[in-house]
């Protein structure tokens, strides 16, 4: 089943300037992390901005009047319509797949993670064509951090972009070595970020030399930052002290230092120019 939360037209844009970007995400919030800034500026320059949600994120750690299964499921489906209304967005699909968690059950084949590649692809496909898509954002190949629905989500996505023939497919991730130096500072300001990621911070992300793309997004902190705060459920969990929580608290120089930039990587893009424009090969095929 897909749910479609909100749709509007955007705003007015020069002929052969104004550009249709969809950002595909497993879990509500996660679209804010790594591309919230990328996405309202984005919006404000008067490109349609779609946003794709694989799962509605109903295993994630939340509060005790936030529910569990389907009941978070609700809270969090209605999180993301807020996130994405501050972040200018245009419409909101849920694909429906059940949130696999970072163990998933392998006889789930709800799961994300564990539905067949091709079945989901072509329901995102479906997406990109109505909305004759020129940009698709995924995850790198190990889904930045090795969350088992982050991997699909690259796979996915990928299959999907060339079933409806997306012609840009962007990896939403972070510079490897920067994101191991901000969780040093992180450490040194009293704001460390919980327990290692799956696959061990030797392994997260992107290597710097394969980045082609780096955005400047400290124009679009305030809309990333109160994006973030409509997540609410993931600010809280008993006993436990959460990454979203910490990042809300941080001081806003420090805040801007974390979150001020946005990084991807281009398919099949020699990363040697680097862009800081998501639209590059579309406004100059040559580059590609």
């Amino acid at each position: 089943m897909r749910v479609v939360l909100r749709s509007h037209g955007g705003p007015a844009h020069p002929p052969g300037e104004r550009f249709t970007l969809v950002a595909f995400h497993a879990h509500p919030d996660d679209e804010t992390l790594l591309t919230g800034g990328t996405l309202a500026k984005a919006a404000a320059d008067g490109h349609r901005v779609v946003l794709v949600t694989a799962t509605a994120g109903e295993r994630g750690l939340a509060g005790r009047d936030d529910g569990q299964g389907a009941e978070l499921a609700r809270v969090r489906t209605a999180e993301l319509a807020s996130a994405a209304a501050i972040l200018g967005c245009a419409r909101v699909v849920c694909l429906g797949y059940r949130d696999s968690g970072l163990r998933p059950d392998p006889r789930d084949r709800q799961a994300f993670s564990q539905v067949e590649v091709g079945t989901a692809a072509a329901r995102l496909a479906e997406v990109l064509r109505e909305e004759q898509a020129d940009v698709l954002t995924v995850y790198d190949p190990n889904g930045g951090y090795g969350h088992p629905d982050h991997v699909a989500v690259h796979r996915v996505g990928t299959l999907a972009a060339r079933l409806a023939g997306t012609p840009v497919v962007l990896e939403a991730t972070v510079s490897a070595g920067l994101f191991r130096g901000v969780l040093r500072l992180l450490r040194g300001v009293g704001h460390a970020l919980g327990s290692p990621p799956p696959l061990g911070t030797d392994r997260v992300f992107s290597d710097r030399r394969d980045i082609t793309h780096r955005v400047r997004v400290t124009g679009q902190l305030a809309a990333k930052r109160d994006a973030l705060g409509a997540h609410g459920s993931q600010r809280r969990a008993e006993g436990q002290v959460r990454v979203l929580d910490r990042v809300l608290r941080l001081p806003l120089p420090v805040f801007g230092l974390a979150f001020g930039r946005e990084w991807f990587v281009e398919q099949g893009r020699d990363p040697a120019a680097r862009q800081t424009d998501v639209f590059a090969t579309l406004r100059s095929p040559g580059l590609s």
